[in-house]
């Protein structure tokens, strides 16, 4: 089982834009360090054979490399304001919220380490680089100038590159693209997972709960705020073990949570004190903002808020949002055709220990589909595109509960469409759209029957 504390590291060192900077950093004092201990050697003569080698004065080579280190710091300016423009629009046309996504850019990191890494490189070589009037013996290290040739003319390949990148990150199909791709990696990590056993291995029931679990049990409140980032539900289940507990979580991740809040009920409530308190309150990690690790919700909202903003009357940019419905659909087809976890959860034993807060299909169609039918009423367009989103994921579905959500939405657009349109051809564009997602669920429907 994945270590949540060690995702969200992993998650905010991503993140940030000095990880990999740094970490480019510390192999050019280590490259620098080593070439000029090569150098000092003396074995490079037979390099000098073949022509490439730097074989100028002190002089020359004390000029060679102030010069790249001033163009790398040069450079490194002017990448560090493409990039703040480039997150500036960023947030005014797709959100705040997407700023995150371009903060994991590699391609952006690896850039500005690349011209840091060239510009330590030279400031260590520039400093060793001695001649015949400064009072020591004349000391030129060959290999090491010639690696800091090598490493600008790639700095001036990684700069082309750097303004090709630039250009193309902040293209809203490279945004929606970047998304649904979280989503997808979402899907796969997240469904289906288990904590513990779940009850169709040891054909469990909801009745094994106490009856008087709700009148008895004791609640855990959070002492800190923000949102639920992951829950750490291995050690959850060992606290359940080790005290012989049944804990009902109340949160999934997510959610916002403030001191105070009920996170977790336990019964029996005698086993209750401090020490477990703080266990718990441990198992739930929290952050200033959401993320996809154990979030399934997020890519979607971020999806959806593309949408939103793509046809709100401000930018009035419909086709925008058609991109971000069909990412969604596909989306939601992957999930419609997974088992979600079961959120009862067993230990080895096969006692109930942990009831989890799920997220179901219906509550993902809800957040899907319900703001961008609320906010589309003026545009037929995305309404015939969300019908023909809702008869596609149909034709994937494997239980009715999930047929039954996606009929409520579309039976939603149908209606409100009949009721705020006024253009005959429209309404029956609609009804088509309609007709086309009940024949859909039908069609599944008679196949699972067969």
């Amino acid at each position: 089982m994945e270590n949540p504390r060690l995702n969200k590291i992993w998650d905010s060192l991503q993140s940030s834009y000095w990880f990999i900077p740094t970490l480019m950093a510390i192999v050019a004092v280590a490259l620098a360090f080593g070439v000029l201990t090569f150098d000092r050697s003396g074995f490079h003569g037979p390099f000098e054979k073949w022509g490439w080698i730097y074989t100028g004065g002190p002089e020359g080579a004390r000029a060679t490399l102030s010069v790249i280190a001033g163009s790398m710091v040069s450079v490194t300016a002017t990448a560090f304001s493409i990039t703040i423009v480039a997150l500036q629009l960023a947030a005014s046309n797709f959100g705040p919220r997407l700023l995150r996504n371009f903060m994991q850019d590699k391609g952006n990191q690896f850039v500005l380490g690349m011209f840091i890494a060239t510009f330590i490189y030279c400031l260590l070589v520039l400093r060793t680089i001695r001649g015949e009037g400064d009072g020591f013996s004349q000391f030129v290290p060959q290999i090491s100038v010639t690696i800091s040739l090598l490493l600008a003319i790639a700095s001036i390949g990684v700069l082309i590159y750097f303004i090709h990148h630039a250009s193309t990150i902040i293209q809203v199909s490279n945004v929606i693209a970047e998304v649904s791709a979280d989503l997808d990696r979402a899907v796969e990590r997240l469904f289906p997972e288990k904590m513990g056993r779940d009850k169709s291995e040891f054909q469990r029931k909801v009745a094994e709960i106490p009856v008087n679990f709700d009148k008895e049990a004791c609640p855990i409140r959070s002492t800190h705020t923000g949102y639920i980032q992951g829950i750490d539900n291995e050690a959850l289940m060992n606290i359940a073990c080790d005290r012989g507990l049944l804990l009902r979580l109340q949160y999934r991740p997510g959610k916002f949570i403030i001191p105070g809040s009920e996170l977790v009920m336990v019964w029996p409530a005698k086993q209750v004190n401090r020490k477990l308190a703080d266990q718990i309150n441990d198992a739930f990690i929290l952050g200033r903002e959401r993320n996809e690790q154990q979030d399934i919700e997020f890519p979607l909202d971020q999806l959806v808020e593309i949408a939103l903003r793509a046809i709100s009357p401000g930018i009035n940019d419909p086709f925008t949002a058609l991109r971000c419905i069909d990412r969604l659909s596909a989306g939601l087809c992957q999930l419609v055709q997974r088992d979600f976890p079961s959120p009862y959860r067993y230990d080895d034993d096969g006692n109930l220990r942990v009831i989890a807060k799920p997220v179901t299909f219906a509550e993902l169609t809800d957040i899907t589909f319900n703001p961008i039918r609320r906010y589309s009423s003026s545009d037929i367009g995305v309404r015939l595109r969300l019908l023909e989103a809702i008869a596609v994921i149909a034709s994937f579905t494997r239980y009715e509960k999930d047929r039954a959500a996606l009929l409520r939405h579309a039976k939603a657009i149908e209606r409100d469409s009949q009721e705020t349109i006024s253009e005959e051809l429209d309404r029956e564009d609609i009804q088509e759209r309609y007709l086309m997602v009940i024949k859909a669920l039908e069609h599944r429907t008679d196949a699972d029957q067969r």
